[in-house]
């Protein structure tokens, strides 16, 4: 079996888009493609049952809707790790092996998680084990 990866654009918000790999759209392409072609090849004087038909456009339907959801919860991801960064901004943080220290100018959105870049332009991801405090 061949893996394909599909690259999908994603509405962050106004202005914005993500690129995201998923591989629900493979599957869900996958099976689009396959009720086409067992629809162009089926035999005319026996069709597909009605019944079989009509299970395969709701298992159809169940893909689509998982495709959407897990776009919306990717946006809701994204949303949420925004909203957290404001505070962090003028906070004092701690690397996670305790070598940098420093307080947080800025925060950005990288595609592994939250980035805070430090006033002295020093970049720390923000992730298990980092210290965040009050700026002193």
């Amino acid at each position: 079996m061949t893996t394909v990866d599909m690259t999908t654009t994603i509405p962050v918000g106004a202005n914005q888009t993500t690129k995201s790999t998923s591989k629900t759209a493979v599957d869900y392409q996958s099976f689009l493609k396959l009720l086409i072609a067992e629809m162009k090849n089926q035999d005319p004087t026996k069709p597909m049952d009605s019944t079989q038909y009509v299970a395969q456009l709701a298992t159809f339907s169940q893909v689509e809707q998982s495709v959407q959801t897990n776009t919306k919860l990717d946006q809701i991801m994204q949303s949420s790790a925004l909203s957290q960064a404001d505070a962090l901004i003028g906070r004092s943080i701690t690397s996670a092996d305790g070598n940098t220290t420093g307080t947080v100018a800025s925060v950005r959105l990288a595609s592994n998680g939250l980035i805070a870049v430090l006033q002295n332009g020093t970049e720390i991801a923000v992730g298990p084990g980092v210290s965040i405090k009050p700026a002193a």
